[in-house]
């Protein structure tokens, strides 16, 4: 009980508190009616018959809301009974205002701080600039925040169960402070809110294929330049799903069937690959980084880059701008706009170098 009541926010333990004190105050008082009634009633009117519980229990609710009704209890005048009440009356005072300021407060605080923590939360919102917004924090989208927490993208979150977003953001609280919204993904309001104009991607992880096609058709008229990938249950949805505009769709149970086979016929390379993204001590990630103008590497070559010396990455393969691929390419290969670089490394190192080939932004796991 004591753990319960300490866990509860300074405004419900004052309100829990006022509470205990009434339910005390009513249950003493009561007992000192009765008290009175059983002890001192017959030894001063020997005619008089004791007060019952219920009797006393009326009369203390009806002195403390000071109701009256004028059904008082019989031989109330006598002097020390009279004192009681007296005494009843005026510690009534006390607990009734304490009672009364403690509810207002519960009620005002309550929903005054409520209100303050969404304006604050809807503050971090528009201060993201290419960020990732996911839609749907259920089974699937909980992994995808989750890894993109891990590798330090700025990521928001969309649900409409404010319950789920609290319990998510605490289990998550690890990897950093995550920053949600609740509300329908499928309304233009909420996307806007979410800062879709602003976002680098948006992730359709809701329940359904058809609330999915309708979010990427919503998403991709509101930002025309936002890439979409989304979730599709059925695989004969995925066709109808490009079509209404997303740039990838993955079929979760297409992708479980292979995972399945792959552990079947090749478990090393999926422990391999398992280990890279588990192992807390030697946490790896294979990203790609496109070579923006930004970077000032157009012309330079990988081995200047020193990519492997200064940031500890491993170059696997690079894209190059006619579509081909590049594996394991040597120190002299040189860099140009627009390859992509297949890089592996610790998330923090890729982080970093995001930041300096593409511009976008890297989030800090302590900031809250």
């Amino acid at each position: 009980m004591s753990h319960f009541f300490h866990k509860q926010p300074p405004v419900s333990r004052q309100l829990v508190k006022a509470v205990l004190i009434m339910i005390g105050f009513i249950l003493l008082g009561t007992l000192g009616y009765y008290l009175l009634g059983q002890l001192y009633l017959p030894v001063a009117r020997p005619e008089a018959t004791p007060w019952s519980i219920l009797d006393c229990v009326y009369m203390v609710l009806i002195t403390i809301t000071t109701a009256g009704f004028g059904e008082i209890l019989p031989y109330m005048d006598m002097p020390v009974i009279r004192l009681y009440t007296l005494l009843i009356l005026f510690i009534t005072i006390g607990v009734t205002v304490y009672f009364a300021s403690s509810m207002t407060t519960f009620l005002v605080e309550g929903a005054f701080s409520h209100i303050s923590k969404r304006r604050k939360m809807q503050k971090k919102i528009d201060s993201l600039e290419k960020h990732i917004i996911v839609c749907g924090l259920g089974n699937t989208g909980i992994h995808v925040v989750k890894e993109l927490m891990v590798t330090r993208w700025p990521v928001m979150v969309i649900d409409r169960d404010e319950e789920s977003l609290k319990k998510s953001s605490i289990e998550l609280s690890n990897l950093g402070h995550l920053i949600w919204l609740q509300g329908d993904a499928l309304e233009d309001r909420v996307l806007e809110q979410a800062g879709i104009s602003r976002a680098y991607g948006v992730v359709c992880a809701l329940p359904t294929d058809k609330d999915n096609v309708f979010l990427t058709l919503t998403a991709r008229q509101m930002n025309p330049r936002v890439r979409i990938v989304s979730r599709a249950i059925d695989l004969h949805t995925a066709g109808r799903m490009k079509i209404a505009g997303a740039d990838s769709v993955v079929t979760t149970n297409f992708i479980g069937g292979m995972r399945l086979a792959s552990e079947m016929v090749r478990p090393h390379v999926t422990q391999f690959l398992d280990l890279m993204l588990r192992d807390k001590e030697k946490n790896l990630r294979v990203e790609e980084l496109i070579v923006t103008p930004a970077s000032g590497l157009h012309g330079v070559r990988l081995g200047e880059a020193k990519l492997r010396e200064e940031r500890h990455l491993l170059v696997l393969a690079i894209k190059t701008t006619d579509g081909g691929y590049e594996y394991g390419p040597g120190a002299d290969f040189v860099l140009e706009n627009g390859v992509v670089l297949l890089v592996m490394g610790d998330p923090d190192s890729v982080a970093r170098l995001r930041v300096r080939l593409t511009g976008v932004p890297v989030t800090d796991p302590l900031s809250s």
